[in-house]
C-alpha cells in the first residue's frame, strides 16, 4: 500500500509511468495532490486525494512560465544564477504554500494516518513528502533528478569535491586546469546561500508541524531508497551509495523510436 506525494511538471510525467506500472502489478496506490496543478490530473486508474490551495491556475502558470523562459536566456553565469535565485524564490513560495495547506487539512491528514500505508514514494526536490514520511513513520523512496545546491550528495554522504566534479553554470568538464578548479570552487560558494533561502521555509514548516526542531537535511537523510533519474552517458560519473539506483531511462513519457 503505497502513498505517492508527487511534484508537478516534468517530475510527475516521469513518476506517473512508474506509478501506473506499480498499480498494474497489484500494489494499492494513493496519490495526494493539490487541486490546482499543471499536469497532475484525476484518473480513473488512480486513487487521488486532492486538497485546496490559495492560488489559481492562472497565477501558477504565469510565474512558472516566466521562470522557465528566463532559465534559457543567454547571459553571464552569475546573471543566470541570480535570475534562477529570484525564480526559485517565487516557485518555492508556491510549493511551501501548497505543502502547508496539505499538512493543515485535518480531514485528509486523518485519512492518511488511518490508512496504514507501507511506504511513501516522493520527489524530495520539494520535501513535503519527506515531512509526511516522518510524521507517518513510513520508509521513503525518493524519485528524483537532483536537488539544488547538492543537498542530495550531502544527505547520502556521497563525495562531491569541487576540485573534481563540475558545478552547474560553469561549462566545465571533469578535466580541469588548476585555474578552472579554482573557478569551480568559487561557483560552489553561492550554493550555500541558495540552500538557505530555497529550503529554510521547509525546515520552519517541518519544525512547526512536527513540533520539534528539524532541518530538511535531517529529513532527507532518512530516505530508504534513492531512485536517480540519471545515467553516466549524460551525467558525469560519481560515487553512489548502495541505496542509490540510477534509472536514467525513466524520464518523462517515452515513445519507441522507429527503426
Amino acid at each position: 500500500k503505497l502513498l505517492v506525494v508527487p511534484v508537478d511538471g516534468s517530475h510527475w510525467l516521469s513518476m506517473r509511468e512508474v506509478v501506473d506500472i506499480l498499480r498494474q502489478r497489484g500494489h494499492e496506490v494513493v496519490v495526494v495532490a493539490p487541486e490546482v496543478s499543471m499536469h497532475i490530473k484525476p484518473s480513473k486508474n488512480l486513487v487521488m486525494k486532492r486538497y485546496s490551495v490559495p492560488y489559481t491556475k492562472e497565477e501558477m502558470d504565469k510565474d512558472f512560465k516566466a521562470f522557465f523562459l528566463g532559465s534559457f536566456e543567454v547571459g553571464t553565469s552569475f546573471g543566470r544564477f541570480f535570475h534562477m535565485r529570484e525564480g526559485m524564490k517565487t516557485i518555492t513560495a508556491f510549493w511551501v504554500s501548497s505543502c502547508r495547506h496539505l499538512l493543515q487539512n485535518k480531514e485528509l491528514m486523518s485519512y492518511l494516518e488511518e490508512s496504514k500505508f507501507d511506504a511513501i514514494l516522493t520527489d524530495p526536490v520539494v520535501p513535503c513528502g519527506a515531512i509526511l514520511a516522518e510524521h507517518l513513520s513510513l520508509p521513503s523512496m525518493y524519485f528524483l533528478r537532483g536537488i539544488p545546491c547538492g543537498l542530495d550528495f550531502e544527505a547520502t554522504q556521497c563525495p562531491n569535491p569541487p576540485s573534481y566534479v563540475p558545478r552547474v553554470f560553469t561549462d566545465l568538464t571533469d578535466r580541469m586546469t588548476f585555474l578552472q578548479r579554482v573557478k569551480n570552487l568559487l561557483f560552489d560558494i553561492p550554493n550555500v546561500f541558495l540552500c538557505d533561502f530555497a529550503f529554510e521555509p521547509y525546515s520552519r514548516l517541518a519544525s512547526e508541524f512536527l513540533q520539534r526542531e528539524v532541518t530538511v537535511l535531517d529529513l532527507l537523510r532518512k530516505g530508504s531508497i534513492w531512485l536517480l533519474r540519471l545515467d553516466f552517458v549524460l551525467d558525469y560519473p560519481r560515487p553512489l551509495m548502495p541505496n542509490i539506483i540510477p534509472i536514467g531511462g525513466v524520464n518523462c513519457a517515452h515513445k519507441e523510436l522507429p527503426q
